[in-house]
């Protein structure tokens, strides 16, 4: 049985990407990024907070960092808990000691469980981004779609309530998308996402509602995923996140533009 005529037929085939949500360019032939006070590498540290239900569900799949055992799983509950009642305030404490100021992405559900935290970071004038509704409430292809915009609008309008800021950025849940999540945020004035790992530098993402920032928070470096999802020790990843710095600042010497 021969196929029909219509699935030959690609109207994005052409030269650079296969779709339109943004544009192919090389980074070299991009116009140069000039940060403030002439610094050539842009440091930007974000923090997860995250809230992962003792009953998840799992779907469409179990998210990394969740519960393993059967239920109630209490020993990786509790052991995800130990973050957001100890963890963190010792990196604030670091953060206050070295004068750093860093992005907190927010679960709206840890927000509402916990909001002497949320008081903290606000308080600090660090910069919170929305991180979905909790780890457990992903948003997925064949999603019902009006169950996912719900989800959008709760989560970005509850934080922004809890929080007294004007939430401008997300973080998908395992960044996680469906087809029209990126349309959603746009919908809610979400400014930049984080979803999308594909780049170094920030570029202009389109939406049916706008377009959105799509930012570089790099997937490579990030703490859980080299010490436990590639099992790497503290010392690997240390080196790993210092060989980026210098590869990046010299890059950005050598082409007269900024890195991040």
């Amino acid at each position: 049985m021969t196929l029909d005529k219509e699935h030959l037929e690609y109207p994005q085939r052409h030269y650079g990407m296969d779709h339109d949500r943004y544009d192919w360019s090389l980074l070299t032939e991009r116009k140069p990024v000039h940060w403030p006070g002439g610094k050539k590498l842009a440091l930007w540290i974000n923090v997860g907070l995250q809230f992962y239900p003792l009953n998840q569900k799992g779907e469409p799949f179990p998210v990394p960092g969740g519960m393993t055992m059967p239920y109630p799983d209490f020993r990786h509950y509790s052991l995800r808990d130990y973050g957001n009642r100890v963890g963190i305030y010792r990196l604030l404490k670091a953060f206050d000691e070295y004068n750093i100021n860093g992005s907190f992405a927010f679960n709206t559900e840890l927000a509402e469980r916990a909001p002497y935290l949320l008081q903290r970071i606000a308080e600090r004038g660090d910069e919170i981004l929305c991180h979905g509704w909790n780890m457990d409430s992903l948003h997925y292809g064949g999603m019902d779609a009006q169950k996912e915009r719900e989800l959008v609008e709760r989560s970005v309008g509850r934080l922004r309530e809890l929080s007294g800021q004007d939430i401008r950025g997300w973080i998908s849940p395992a960044r996680n998308e469906s087809e029209q999540t990126p349309e959603l945020l746009a919908a809610n004035g979400i400014e930049y996402f984080c979803d999308w790992v594909n780049d170094d530098m920030p570029f202009e993402f389109r939406t049916d509602n706008g377009s959105l920032v799509a930012m570089p928070l790099s997937n490579e470096l990030e703490d859980r995923f080299v010490l436990m999802n590639n099992f790497h020790s503290e010392q690997s990843w240390l080196e790993q996140v210092c060989d980026a710095a210098d590869f990046l600042l010299a890059e950005a010497n050598t082409s007269n533009s900024g890195r991040i």
